[in-house]
């Protein structure tokens, strides 16, 4: 950062009790920030998906560290030794090799001698390390000669400064230059776990380098483990936030021993103070602080705990996973201009994500009218607690960026709107980022060029899937009428060629669009084709427990999804007033919202179909399944027009795993999917020709269970469950050079 790469140039300029301010103000400031969550955040407990547990079946891992900054820390090093001796502790202490004091080859001895380990701390200690790529491929070579030298296994960068995809340079088996959060440090991406996890070598990093050690474990093996700290540092407590106890570190303690993970103290010796006459929080605290905190573990944990050493903890990974260890939980972004609460697509990708033990942040809309499954946080305003009502589910945030009422009328409405989105979008995407880097984004269309809203995320490294959902110009034309060749039309394909030369991998919802997306941008290549599947689970039961189809009550015809013109709604409205002529029992229950709302309402008015026709408001996708149990017939009467024609419909998909016979109309793209008899189609735009196949399906039953059993097999063949992996080959084969 450059901020970093000048206040390291400028420190040895610094007074002491300047620096020691200028950090104090610091620490303040960003604990104090909408999007820090410290000392705990919820997302870093969750356990690694095949997590192996601890040796001897110990709830948690108790791992201390040390790093000696400076000669003040290495005279003290013997007698905080002796302090974890009287408690019955053993920790590592990481020395720098070429800082302002040398650390004799006695030292080391006498130490590893007592069951303490040695470790390498950076290389100078001055926050330049990652200076340059160059510049840390020199470091290293230097840095491998004090590994070799001191039999030394794991390392620990300054200042937690951490670039862990250069550190495939060093002939190490651990790092420990991250932590599960902290706001504070110089560097504040977090790792986001309390777990240890295994780091791959790149397939495209370089070989072993020359003169590296025989049957080194780091570069040679191909990989390292890394070992986040998890209790807020000595420096940061004592010195920075001015804490007069150690209620801080006693309540993360808890929370991580509930969670299974791993506690990991970073203390410097260079900050304690032995002699009982501490010189207050500027220079150093009471050692009595360290002592309590020993004697809490044993008193209050005693028999639940594995006390290990750093490299036992690596020794441990790596027997207890042959080929690697646990992965690092990823952190994505869905952002879209939707409501996720009512976003099955954008919903299923997130759940996809958690469940393996990713973490995903969700930068979406809000509307009064949807029922939330949990609160969730307004912009600038999350939660610094480890309150868990901030989250959607397990591993997921939703930040409602701003509220949507639908009653744009005018493209100047949407835009202004698109826009707005889009620069509230911009600025929490870097609020988050700063404190964690997010591996991917995925941007959800419309509108495309959302996806420069994560333009600086991408230039920190973060990579970009754009996910098109419809076609920006076939959907305009039809939403606004538009020609081909219109200013809109060229703009609206400008928009999409450059969006997607933008991302680095571009999702299309169905093949047909895939091809024409090809065609209009030549990146045929970097485009994927995922239709919207279903999550099958939701429905099963549903589909399980369905009472076979009677004339004695209602039947119902449901329609879930956004009142939109290309819908053709208003068609099914005509149609149901020709089936209630023969079938009085029959109704048409709609559920959703959109500029058509009204003129739907008008329109069943005016046919006098208020006991045949009822309107819901939209529900949270949870609470979609529910709405079709009540359902017999599952209904799509979209226009065959531009976009309707090659737009594919998931609510077909949805009404199948529901166990409901379907009626669609017959457009392009759904007798490309659905041209086997999966679907009931009729002339798209003809009332007589929807109310003609409706009345067959409500009067043939064997047309009825046929429906059924065929889509039950489409779902079984299509649903989301079978397609999840290729999703995760996509987003891993992003993250894997990261």
């Amino acid at each position: 950062m450059f901020r970093n790469s000048i206040y390291f140039t400028l420190k040895p300029l610094l007074p002491d009790r300047f620096r020691t301010l200028l950090r104090k103000w610091h620490s303040q400031r960003m604990i104090g920030q909408p999007h820090a969550a410290w000392p705990i955040n919820e997302a870093a407990g969750r356990t690694p998906l095949g997590w192996c547990g601890w040796p001897g079946g110990k709830q948690f891992a108790v791992i201390l560290t040390h790093d000696v900054e400076g000669p003040a820390g290495l005279q003290k090093t013997m007698a905080l030794a002796a302090v974890e001796e009287s408690k019955g502790f053993r920790s590592s202490f990481n020395f720098v090799p070429e800082g302002k004091y040398q650390v004799t080859p006695e030292i080391r001895s006498e130490l590893a001698s007592r069951g303490f380990e040695v470790g390498v701390h950076d290389l100078h200690h001055d926050g330049k390390l990652y200076a340059s790529r160059e510049a840390f491929r020199r470091n290293a070579q230097r840095i491998n000669h004090h590994i070799r030298e001191w039999k030394a296994t794991g390392f620990r960068s300054a200042y937690m400064l951490h670039r862990i995809d250069w550190l495939h340079d060093l002939e190490i088996e651990y790092d420990a230059s991250t932590f599960d959060a902290d706001p504070i440090e110089p560097q504040p991406d977090a790792a986001s776990t309390i777990f240890p996890f295994w780091v791959p070598r790149p397939k495209s990093s370089s070989p072993a380098p020359i003169g590296s050690r025989p049957g080194s474990t780091g570069v040679a093996a191909g990989g390292f483990v890394e070992l986040p700290y998890t209790l807020p540092q000595d420096s940061t407590m004592f010195l920075f936030l001015g804490h007069k106890d150690i209620s801080v570190w006693k309540r993360k303690v808890a929370w991580i021993a509930e969670r299974g993970g791993m506690v990991l103290l970073n203390l410097h010796p260079d900050y304690v103070s032995h002699g009982g006459d501490s010189r207050g929080i500027r220079k150093d605290f009471p050692v009595h602080f360290y002592q309590e905190f020993l004697q809490h573990l044993h008193d209050t944990y005693s028999g639940s705990y594995w006390h290990a050493l750093p490299r036992e903890v690596n020794q441990h990974i790596r027997s207890s996973y042959p080929e690697g260890g646990p992965r690092r939980p990823r952190h994505a972004c869905m952002l879209s201009y939707s409501f996720f609460e009512q976003d099955n697509r954008v919903q299923r990708y997130a759940r996809a994500l958690a469940a393996r033990g990713d973490s995903v942040d969700v930068l979406s809309l809000g509307s009064p009218s949807i029922k939330e499954t949990s609160p969730a946080p307004r912009v600038g305003d999350m939660a610094q607690s480890a309150d868990p009502s901030v989250y959607f589910a397990p591993g997921i945030r939703v930040f409602h960026v701003q509220n949507r009422t639908r009653n744009e009328r005018r493209v100047s409405d949407y835009a202004l709107r698109m826009l707005t989105f889009f620069t509230r979008s911009f600025h929490h995407i870097n609020a988050i980022r700063k404190l964690r880097q997010f591996d991917v984004i995925h941007v959800h269309n419309v509108p495309d060029f959302l996806i420069f809203a994560a333009w600086l995320a991408k230039k920190k490294g973060s990579r970009l899937i754009l996910d098109l959902h419809d076609l920006l110009p076939e959907f305009y034309a039809a939403k606004f009428h538009s020609e081909p060749g219109s200013l809109l039309h060229r703009l609206t394909l400008f928009c999409e060629r450059i969006s997607c030369q933008f991302a680095d991998h571009v999702i299309v919802s169905n093949q047909l669009w895939r091809d024409k997306v090809a065609a209009r941008t030549g990146l045929g290549d970097k485009c994927t084709t995922m239709v919207n599947h279903v999550d099958t689970q939701a429905y099963r039961a549903i589909a399980a427990n369905r009472p076979p189809h009677s004339p004695d009550r209602p039947s119902i015809a449901a329609f879930p999804g956004g009142f939109y013109h290309h819908q053709g709604l208003h068609i099914a409205i005509q149609a149901l007033d020709i089936v209630r002529r023969h079938h009085p029992s029959a109704q048409l229950h709609l559920m959703g919202d959109g500029p058509e709302r009204e003129p739907l309402q008008a329109q069943i008015l005016q046919l006098g179909l208020s006991d045949h026709a009822k309107i819901h408001r939209p529900v949270p996708i949870t609470e979609v399944p529910a709405f079709l149990a009540t359902a017999d017939i599952g209904i799509v009467p979209k226009l065959a027009d531009g976009f309707g024609n090659e737009a594919y419909s998931t609510k077909i998909m949805e009404f199948m795993a529901a166990g409901l016979p379907v009626i669609a109309s017959r457009t392009r793209i759904d007798e490309f999917y659905f041209g086997k008899g999966e679907v009931h189609f009729f002339d798209s735009g003809k009332p007589e020709s929807l109310a003609k196949a409706w009345l067959e399906v409500l009067e043939n039953a064997d047309l009825r269970s046929r429906l059924i059993q065929k889509g039950s097999n489409y779902v079984a063949e299509n649903g989301w469950e079978r397609h999840t992996m290729h999703y995760f080959e996509l987003f891993d084969g992003l993250t894997q050079a990261q």
